[in-house]
């Protein structure tokens, strides 16, 4: 089980708000950190997510780590540079041992709820460009060991075709995790076939 998203403090008066500790007591061994809603509605800044992360894992959790840029953005031609700036002020003073506990999700915020996917290649050319983000600004060992999922909008009939590309490593699910037949339906789907 995890979170959808963790504080930066064990405990305190910041009603609202859960500590990883109260995730963990509630027998969570993952949080989710960098939610593109949380970017937006709460403001939260690559500063804040960075410590957040930190906080997480500091505490035990692993993390999933969730990067992606608007529709404008781009069709503004930004999204390298939104990527660059979410991965390496996120993810920035972290050891490679850290990466162990770290999972990033690509999560293309113009395809999140809205039933647009990425289509295969626009969700391998934004994996491959973070995977070369890791390395250049980490080790190629992160770069290879890391899994970068996909969130948006996966469903059972578009799950394998995305989990085909050999960048995309797995699959942050939203809605159609809330049907048990959907979501069986896309873990049958990226189950290697013997």
């Amino acid at each position: 089980m995890g979170g959808q998203n963790s504080y930066i403090k064990e405990s305190g008066a910041y009603t609202g708000e859960i500590s990883p500790q109260m995730l963990q007591d509630a027998g969570c061994t993952w949080t989710i950190i960098g939610h593109s809603e949380r970017r937006e509605y709460f403001k939260e800044s690559d500063e804040l997510l960075n410590e957040k992360l930190k906080f997480a894992l500091a505490a035990g959790l692993q993390v999933m780590f969730c990067v992606g840029e608007t529709l404008a953005e781009r069709e503004g031609g930004q999204m390298n540079n939104v990527l660059t700036r979410q991965v390496t002020e996120g993810l920035k003073g972290l050891s490679e041992a850290d990466f162990d506990h770290v999972a990033v999700a690509y999560e293309p915020v113009w395809a999140i709820g809205t039933g647009v996917t990425a289509s295969p290649e626009q969700a391998q050319d934004a994996h491959a460009f973070i995977r070369g983000l890791l390395k250049d600004t980490f080790s190629a060992a992160v770069a290879d060991k890391v899994r970068i999922q996909y969130g948006g909008s996966v469903k059972p009939g578009n799950a394998a075709e995305l989990m085909a590309n050999p960048d995309v490593d797995g699959a942050l699910v939203g809605g159609a995790a809330l049907k048990a037949d959907d979501f069986a339906a896309i873990v049958a789907a990226t189950v290697p076939k013997e």
